[in-house]
């Protein structure tokens, strides 16, 4: 029998991957918290419905796309959520960034109900949630990924099954902390060249083509350069990733001196009213407290 699909969590990055789904045949139920949110993929053959709960009722399938893990946790486990309706041998697929603690016990609590849970956090922003090549990292047992697999070849192009439940959270927070890092080394990089009379954009054509090169210096470093703050992934986001880094770091009990400081930045770019900018407006920080300009923002 096919798989029906519910996706609940219609933001930036939500919406493109239910639309995804819905293209490639399935049916799809969908709920967000926002009506309006739902309309483009309802246009592109989804069935609205008014609640979590409501969307369990109807389907196999469950993914969850939604902002932190409160939020994953209300979805789920609160009033009119998901374990209210959802059938026995369904699964939950969250693909929300959230804590791999929290992550492991909503699946416990699903399994005592005959639910299966699958985490599966993205790496790729927005375009690639339209292109449907994001990169998917995914905990829980290989069975359920072997069965979701195939949805998961919709949205994303890199679908690499962890281990457990929970370790695709902890990959996605190890992801947030090289690229949080990266886009702060970037910064500090063009920093020094402009700081010494050499031109940013000659230093990064000549770092793309040796180690230093990386997708980030790639994408991340010409919007940089450009002052092109537009959101892929806003700051105030990555802000609650390296606040689940932190905290995690914290219950392992093990020292990340480079993410700590990393994530100092961020606060401060959200806090100076960026959060709705893209996560590299980190940039704009090191350039004030450099004194140096690099861009014309």
């Amino acid at each position: 029998m096919a798989e029906t699909i519910g996706f609940i969590g219609l933001g930036i990055m939500g919406q493109p991957m239910a639309i995804n789904l819905r293209k490639a045949g399935y049916e799809v139920w969908v709920h967000a918290r926002r009506p309006e949110s739902m309309q483009p993929v309802v246009a592109a053959g989804a069935t609205a419905c008014d609640s979590a709960r409501e969307v369990a009722e109807h389907v196999s399938i469950i993914f969850t796309m939604v902002s932190d893990t409160p939020d994953v946790e209300a979805v789920i486990l609160g009033e009119n959520g998901i374990i209210e309706g959802v059938h026995t041998g369904s699964v939950v697929v969250d693909m929300s960034t959230i804590s791999p603690t929290t992550t492991r016990v909503i699946a416990d609590m699903l399994e005592t109900q005959g639910v299966e849970m699958l985490d599966a956090p993205v790496s790729g922003g927005e375009k690639g949630a339209i292109d449907g090549a994001l990169s998917i990292m995914v905990g829980g047992k290989a069975e359920v990924f072997e069965r979701v697999k195939p949805m998961f070849e919709v949205m994303g192009k890199n679908i690499v099954h962890i281990g457990d439940n929970g370790a695709g959270q902890v990959t996605k927070a190890c992801n947030q902390v090289v690229i949080a890092q990266a886009i702060s080394a970037i910064g500090e990089a063009y920093l020094l060249a402009e700081s010494n009379g050499v031109d940013p954009r000659k230093v990064r054509e000549a770092l793309m083509g040796g180690f230093a090169g990386s997708r980030a210096l790639e994408s991340h470093g010409e919007r940089m350069l450009d002052g092109n703050y537009q959101p892929g992934f806003k700051a105030k986001l990555h802000q609650k990733d390296m606040r689940i880094v932190m905290q995690t770091a914290e219950e392992m009990g093990i020292a990340l001196p480079g993410a700590a400081a990393v994530t100092q930045l961020i606060n401060t770019a959200v806090g100076q009213g960026m959060g709705e900018d893209d996560s590299i407006s980190i940039f704009r920080l090191q350039q004030k407290l450099s004194g140096v300009k690099v861009n014309k923002d």
